[in-house]
């Protein structure tokens, strides 16, 4: 699943960032890296996911999103 298929208020596990290498490296910058724990906040309808990550919140475009491979934590 991808972080664009995420539901408000669940919290998952990152396992893959298919993204190009200047992305990749910015966001792995701000902490989002494979095996981090991430909350999703909001989704608006003008294209940005809003997510917590290791207590930042964090704001990204659809096509980015759609480029993030998680995992729903139990």
């Amino acid at each position: 699943m991808t972080l664009k298929d995420g539901q408000i208020g669940h919290s998952y596990v990152v396992k893959d960032l298919e993204l190009d290498t200047q992305v990749r490296r910015r966001l792995e910058a701000l902490g989002l890296i494979g095996g981090t724990r991430i909350q999703l906040l909001n989704q608006n309808t003008d294209g940005a996911v809003v997510f917590k990550v290791r207590g930042t919140r964090l704001a990204i475009g659809n096509k980015i999103a759609e480029a993030i491979f998680i995992e729903e934590v139990a």
